[in-house]
């Protein structure tokens, strides 16, 4: 197998990895138990599946790290093309990953504020439950801010797949729309809060990143100069 082919592989198994574990983590684990707006109700479906809770917690975490490994595969696959703007998606998804985990911690703080600890008994059961929900919430707004980081990581990813000459370019020019697209998602959400945020983005980004991972995965990469490089 031709090293660009192995290294395109690497990194369409990777995305799914972090595509599956991710969904996993968002919609089987966790989604089902918190009821944005319902405090007690949040708290009691928490504290009845805690296990749950915090698999998904630990498969977000775990996703995270794919996702990083992901970019640097696709930075080992993409550098020849135009290295800097390789680098640059590479640091726009550490940067996503970095504020995702960190987010992550209000998780954590919302499972200890309903952990019945001792310390915890000068606080009435709803005023626990009440700042258990503002952490979940602290966790929303956390997970919208790393998108600007995700989203803008998209357009330079798009563009050096474009230009690659060993990817489909119809690939990179889907990837640069969703860029747009995602990004006017996040304005969305913290300009205007009061409005429920659209959904869009997710047909276009179902196509241009499992449309990507697929082939990646299936297909790979070819071994050739990338095109930007060639000579005419």
């Amino acid at each position: 197998m031709n090293t660009n082919k192995k290294t395109a592989r690497i990194a369409g198994f990777l995305y799914l990895i972090y595509l599956i574990i991710s969904i996993f983590a968002d919609v089987i684990c966790r989604s089902p138990l918190i009821v944005f707006g319902d405090a007690a109700a949040t708290a009691q479906n928490i504290m009845a599946s805690e296990w749950q809770f915090r698999i998904g917690v630990m498969g977000d975490l775990l996703s995270a790290v794919l996702f990083l490994l992901t970019a640097w595969a696709l930075y080992v696959l993409l550098k020849p093309v135009n290295k800097n703007l390789a680098l640059l998606f590479l640091l726009l998804n550490l940067g996503g990953v970095a504020v995702q985990c960190f987010s992550d911690l209000n998780l954590y703080a919302s499972l200890l504020l309903l952990s019945g600890a001792d310390y915890l008994k000068v606080f009435q059961a709803d005023q626990l439950q009440a700042l258990a929900m503002l952490f979940i919430n602290l966790r929303q707004n956390g997970f919208w801010i790393c998108q600007i980081f995700f989203g803008a990581w998209l357009f330079p990813l798009g563009y050096l797949v474009f230009k690659s000459g060993f990817l489909p370019r119809i690939l990179g020019i889907v990837l640069m729309i969703h860029c747009v697209a995602w990004l006017m998602t996040f304005l969305q959400f913290f300009l205007f809060p009061g409005y429920e945020v659209l959904t869009y983005t997710g047909p276009l980004g179902f196509i241009a990143e499992f449309g990507l991972t697929l082939w990646l995965l299936i297909m790979g990469a070819k071994e050739q100069k990338p095109a930007s490089l060639e000579v005419g």
